[in-house]
């Protein structure tokens, strides 16, 4: 059980970082399946930290927050699995 929580958290991670790879290319299509998806998933979780940290200069640092934060959830939860498992 733990093992698959730690796998979905690794998951979500590796789509934050997709999706801001994505940024990086302004021709590519946001009404594609997959890209379209990835910031279905994503999009949410980092407005919530969009609404604490403005861009600054032109960057959009709220990712780099959000990923921290993930991988603090990601160690506490699993934790706490490990613990009751």
């Amino acid at each position: 059980m733990v093992r698959i929580v730690y796998n979905l958290f690794q998951l979500y991670f590796i789509l934050i970082i997709l999706y801001c790879f994505m940024s990086f290319f302004p021709r590519l299509d946001r009404n594609s399946g997959a890209v379209r998806i990835v910031a279905t998933l994503v999009e949410p979780y980092l407005a919530i930290f969009r609404r604490f940290i403005p861009p600054a200069g032109g960057l959009d640092f709220s990712p780099i927050i959000a990923m921290i934060v993930l991988q603090i959830l990601q160690v506490l939860v699993c934790s706490m699995l490990s613990a009751i498992y």
